[in-house]
This record gives structure tokens, sequence and C-alpha cells, in this order.
């Protein structure tokens, strides 16, 4: 575990703080060049995990991604949606049976389906989310450093806090997931540094790299039982990470509102705005934590189509935009006085390097 380099926020530029707040993401410099004349010569797809495509978070990214690179290019997307682990491998099977020359996988858990179909077919090229392990020609890891906009995510939510216990816990125990985690707990130590504060955090030791876990990508009562318990513990902010199973926080903290009406309750989304994706919501979300992975597939796509595909890593960060943020939305009211401005002098730190923000998952 790199350590966190500490510069006190009085003696940094501070910069607009709509650049922060802005959320979306873009191709990363490392990434693919601008694609050139793209042909539509490609049939592209992409095989979701078992949190399905309707998850309103990392697989609905994906697809949106592609169905926009396949728009641009004039040409039919397919998808094959995963219900389970043991459906990856037919799932790919499937679609390069049916055609499919440019394929996407999402998420990590996929990595060994890819890696054998990718060496199984080596006239097709690969793109696969969070996943950095596969080394071959025809494949590109699509990463996101998102331990440095969770780091924004755990200040906002330790200074926000009022009963001084926040939690965070995951879906399944993969690098992936422990990435936000990492930079949560990160980002809430450094709020207690910076201001003499003592904000707990639930659910997450950094540096055993152990903690809560519902043991999967769903929503469900096993989510729900989770978040209830950290709620009871105390906790008035959370962040689950693991794509549906945020609805079943809501859930819980909806319960927990109306059993204790004097405490704000809130959450913090990842992956996607959830505010804007799961509207029943949000007035729950004090922010998300944004991976740009419909800009990323997009992009690779369509570098593929334009004959420029690469097989070295597309990287978001915080300087490229390819994480970052979300506004506050309904929470505008509720948060600190002046705590927009302290996030945007950190992102500034953390791009200069003068916060170094880092887990044992950062790409």
């Amino acid at each position: 575990m790199r350590t966190i380099r500490k510069t006190a926020l009085g003696g940094l530029a501070t910069l607009g703080v709509a650049a922060l707040l802005a959320g979306c993401a873009s191709a990363p410099e490392e990434g693919p060049a601008e694609s050139g004349e793209a042909t539509a010569d490609i049939s592209p797809c992409i095989v979701s995990d078992a949190g399905g495509f309707n998850d309103q978070s990392f697989n609905q990214l994906g697809l949106e991604g592609l169905e926009a690179a396949a728009d641009e290019l004039g040409v039919e997307a397919s998808q094959a949606e995963s219900q389970s682990e043991t459906d990856y491998q037919s799932n790919i099977q499937n679609l390069l049976d049916n055609g499919c020359d440019m394929m996407v996988t999402v998420g990590f858990l996929l990595a060994e389906a890819t890696s054998a179909a990718a060496e199984a077919n080596p006239d097709v090229n690969f793109a696969i989310i969070d996943d950095s392990s596969i080394t071959a020609d025809n494949v590109q890891p699509i990463t996101f450093d998102t331990a440095q906009a969770a780091f924004l995510a755990g200040y906002a939510a330790a200074a926000s806090s009022q009963t001084g216990t926040i939690a965070t816990w995951g879906g399944i125990n993969i690098p992936p997931v422990t990435i936000f985690m990492d930079g949560f707990v990160l980002g809430a130590e450094y709020y207690n540094e910076q201001n003499g504060a003592d904000v707990q955090v639930l659910g997450w030791d950094v540096e055993a790299q152990d903690g809560t876990f519902v043991g999967a990508f769903e929503a469900g009562p096993a989510a729900n039982a989770t978040a209830t318990t950290f709620l009871q513990q105390g906790a008035d902010i959370v962040m689950p990470v693991g794509g549906p199973i945020f609805l079943s926080a809501g859930e819980a903290i909806r319960t927990a509102q109306a059993e204790n009406p004097d405490t704000r309750y809130g959450m913090i989304g990842v992956d996607a705005d959830l505010s804007q994706t799961a509207p029943e919501y949000a007035d729950l979300f004090v922010t998300s934590v944004l991976k740009g992975m419909d800009a990323g597939v997009e992009a690779v796509v369509l570098a593929d189509a334009a004959g420029e595909f690469s097989s070295d890593p597309y990287v978001g960060t915080l300087e490229n935009d390819g994480v970052g943020i979300a506004g506050f939305n309904e929470w505008e009211s509720q948060v600190p006085e002046g705590l927009a401005d302290e996030l945007e002098t950190i992102r500034t730190a953390i791009i200069a390097g003068d916060i170094v923000v880092d887990s044992p998952s950062s790409p």
C-alpha cells in the first residue's frame, strides 16, 4: 500500500467547481487515439457479467458505450446477458458463432473466458473492462483508477456525516470493487487528518485488504441485511460497491429514515450518477463515483473500426476525466458550506501528485 502524501488545503490553487462536478468521462491520453475514418466493416458485441444490463450501473454503461459506437458507425450491435458465471463462456461463443468480430466483455470475472476465446480466435479483437491480466495482441484492457475519485467521495462522506460513522461494503472481494473501498477509506482518513476529526469507517480495512461483502452483484435480502447492519451500527452515509446491491441499500435507508426521522441518511453511488439512473432514490445520493465505461467502450470500438485497435490499456484517471464524482444534486443544501471548493482543491492536488492516492488494485 502506497501512502498518501499530505498537503495543507490552504496552500493549493483552487480551480472552478464545474470541472470537478461535470462528471462525464473522456478518452484518456494513454488510450486509443482519436479514430480516423471509421469503416462499417465491423460487428461489435458485448457480454455482461451476472449483474445484467439493467443494473443501472456497470453493465448498463458498457452497453451504452457499445450502442453509441454502433450508432455512429451505422452497424448493428449484439449483446448477451449473463445470468450467472456459468454463462460467460457460452455467451461469448454464441456471439462469435453469429459473426461478432469486436467483442467487449464486462468485468474482471470474465477474464478467464475472455482469455480463452481470444486465444482461440486471434482474428477477433476483444476489450475487457476492469481487468488487465490478459497479455495478447487482440485484447485491450479498459481500466479505471477509481481510487482517486472514491477518495473525493470518502472525504465528502466524512465531511457530511452527522453521526461520525460511515460505511462501505462490496458485492465480491475482487480488485474492481476493493479499489473503490480503498479510495473511500483513504479519503475519509484524509478528512480526519485535515480537520482534526474522528469519523469512523465501517466495512473495510485498507491495510488488511479485508472487509464485508454480500457475495454477489445482486439486489436482495442479503444486500438489504448488510446495509441494515451498518445503519444500525450508526453509519449515516454508506457506499455499497457492486452494481444493483445499492437498490437494497436504498430500501434499508428508507426503513432507517422512517425509524430515525432526526437523522439524515445518505448514500454514495458508484460507476454512474445514480441520482440520474435510479431517480427513485435521487434524494439519497450525496454524490456518485463515476467511471467512464461508456466513453471507454465507445472509444475502443471506434478505434477498432478505424483499423487502430491497440492492446495498450485504456486507463481512466482524474486527470483525463476518465473518473470523477457527480454533483451533489438534491444534497446540495445538506453538505457543508465550501465542500465543493475543498474537493476541487484536493482533485487538483491529486492530479499534480501532491496527494498520492493508490491501492493494491490501482491499474
